[in-house]
């Protein structure tokens, strides 16, 4: 038994499995210490991974090497990509899992990494020297010493859960609060404060009368998150099923609202704006007359349901008296009620873009702590923070991302800059060039960057340099093979689209907007005869991304343009050159913020709220002398 480690990750969700993983495949030893060794990447909320900008930020995670793709895909039972009738710049995908396989997937994976160590324990103390993390103490009284230490504890610092007028302090049903660090950590000048986030009861299938609901299948294209090629996921695929609330479902709820620890003034906290309660809903949206449910399987063979959209703190009677008036759900038995939660997160603003605390020198934060909500964000910052706490102890370069790079630059970028006021959500809308960050192009985006980095494998990068140059080949015969009237112009007709007038090359016919590359294959033989030849398992994507290159190179190069415009002011150092409260010609509002946030860019500086482009313009003017 060893009590020194490179690097400590504290907490076993999404974050820290993947900042244990990445540290540790860069070479470090690592020690993961969580309170329940049986709950790795717990799914707290719904059973699903991915959907609007997190199917994205996903996608990221597997080009740069990390897991959470790769063990959605082995426990998926149902894949969807939604918003397909959108650009592809808007496509994002979605996958129901299986959630005890998702979790026993992490714990397997995790543990055939040689270099990633285990301890069951309550980490409740920081062991440090001066301004620099040594080390932690444990519930248990045990002292492990180490380089750095990445804390991600989700909603467990000082958790407390509420369900009407009951109160009980924890991270998760069944499962205690982590105490202790808050404090710590508060002492030494961290800002600290309370979020507010919820999940809803978990239903019994066998009380579900699913003939008075819309049944919502799968998609039949066999799509996966990770690049790499997998296994045959076994597992059963299952439907998820819609319904909707009422005018006598909300009546119900109404009267509860005084025993709503949200309306009663018992929570002061912020809940996620995007993802409110159900009891949020019927007050904000008072004129809607129903709300959309979906009932989603907790897994292939269990009989457990969540009901998605109908999170609540209210109390149990209420909730059940409401879901009884709900079709398809008059005869329900619910395995547990829905609960509030409210728990400590640290003002991101306190950190670097390597997600390393300002205040102290190798302590790195990531997920829930920092004011996001959701597996994907979480996963993603701790991909990040595992990467750089390794590369800070080894005195290598920080890894960043920009905000034109990947949605998980975003994600930081916003984090560090603009701090929270709300538990953060990814949306595609908020990325600037969310045409560059598209979910099909991931790994060719990133893993050449993880692969310099030595986190992705020259297995992986050899893969995709491979499915470049095959999509490259397709380009160039689209470009070159022309196409004869006599042989087109009747089946372009059947295609809804006009006939030509003369011979073109057969890009011009993709350019069509009634025209796919699948209906090229249909109707062109030459080219169904090249693609056959090529001879590849997974021409699939190589043809979609051939398509996507060629129908939108215009509006990639001009918004590529764009980003590398704005790129040079991210370029221009900025840390540590000036005294602000001393530049009388920045605003008021400008000097301050400036000083807290102490933004390492002049481009990060003009993405803080309150600076104003004379403020800018007045750094550039010093900057130049």
């Amino acid at each position: 038994m060893d009590f020194k480690y490179d690097v400590i990750v504290v907490g076993g969700g999404h974050a820290g499995c993947e900042a244990a993983a990445a540290a540790a495949n860069l070479g470090s030893k690592v020690l993961l210490i969580t309170m329940d060794m049986g709950r790795f990447a717990q799914m707290s909320c719904n059973p699903a991974i991915g959907g609007i900008a997190k199917g994205q930020i996903v996608r990221e995670i597997d080009a740069l090497g990390g897991y959470t793709g790769i063990i959605t895909d082995k426990s998926s039972i149902q894949f969807r990509m939604l918003n397909r009738s959108k650009g592809p710049a808007m496509w994002s995908p979605r996958a129901q899992c299986d959630r005890m396989v998702f979790s026993s997937e992490w714990r397997k994976t995790l543990e055939n990494i040689p270099n990633v160590f285990f301890w069951q324990d309550a980490v409740t103390e920081f062991i440090f020297q001066d301004n620099i993390i040594k080390g932690v103490r444990t519930a248990n009284k045990v002292e492990f010493y180490t380089d750095a230490v990445v804390l991600t504890t989700g909603t467990f610092l000082n958790g407390l859960m509420h369900i009407g007028s009951v109160q009980s302090e924890g991270g998760r049903v069944s499962e205690p609060a982590s105490k202790g660090i808050s404090e710590q950590l508060l002492s030494r000048g961290f800002s600290v404060g309370r979020m507010k986030t919820g999940t809803p009861v978990r239903i019994d299938e066998r009380s579900i009368n699913f003939d008075k609901l819309e049944e919502q299948k799968g998609d039949d294209i066999n799509y996966t998150f990770s690049y790499l090629p997998s296994d045959v996921n076994n597992l059963r695929k299952r439907s998820c099923y819609i319904t909707y609330t009422n005018p006598n479902v909300h009546k119900m709820l109404e009267t509860g609202l005084d025993q709503s620890p949200m309306y009663n003034g018992t929570i002061q906290s912020i809940g996620p704006r995007y993802c409110p309660s159900i009891e949020t809903k019927i007050v904000t949206f008072a004129d809607k007359d129903r709300h959309q449910l979906f009932l989603e399987p907790e897994g292939e063979d269990t009989i457990e349901y969540y009901l998605n959209g109908f999170s609540s703190s209210l109390p149990l009677k209420v909730q059940i008296e409401a879901l009884k008036l709900v079709p398809g759900l008059e005869d329900v038995n619910v395995f547990r009620p829905g609960y509030a939660i409210e728990y400590d997160f640290f003002e991101p603003t306190q950190l670097k873009h390597s997600l390393e605390t300002k205040a102290v020198n190798n302590l790195f934060f990531a997920g829930q702590i920092n004011g996001t909500t959701g597996y994907e964000e979480a996963a993603a910052q701790g991909l990040i923070a595992g990467i750089n706490a390794h590369q800070k102890i080894n005195d290598l370069d920080e890894f960043i991302l920009s905000r034109d790079e990947a949605y998980i630059g975003v994600l930081i970028d916003d984090l560090v800059t603009k701090g929270v006021d709300e538990p953060y959500r990814m949306f595609t809308s908020r990325a600037e060039f969310r045409i560059l960050l598209r979910q099909d192009d991931a790994d060719a985006r990133l893993t050449p960057k993880s692969y310099e980095l030595g986190l992705a494998t020259k297995s992986r990068y050899e893969y995709l340099k491979n499915k470049i140059a095959l999509r490259d080949q397709v380009i160039d015969f689209l470009k070159n093979f022309s196409v004869k009237t006599s042989l087109i112009n009747e089946w372009l007709i059947q295609q809804g689209t006009t006939p030509l007038k003369q011979g073109v090359k057969l890009v011009d016919i993709l350019m069509r907007p009634q025209i796919s590359i699948t209906n090229l294959l249909e109707g062109v033989e030459p080219f169904k005869k090249f693609v056959v030849d090529l001879d590849c398992t997974r021409i699939d994507e190589i043809l979609e991304s051939a398509e996507i290159i060629l129908k939108y190179s215009g509006y990639i190069n001009r918004e590529r343009l764009l980003a590398d415009k704005l790129k040079r002011l991210e370029n221009l150092k900025i840390t540590g050159k000036f005294d602000y409260s001393e530049i009388k010609s920045l605003s008021t509002e400008a000097r301050q913020k400036l000083e807290k946030i102490n933004p390492e860019t002049i481009g990060q500086a003009s993405r803080i709220s309150g600076v104003s482009p004379s403020d800018i313009n007045v750094l550039l003017v010093l900057m130049g002398r």
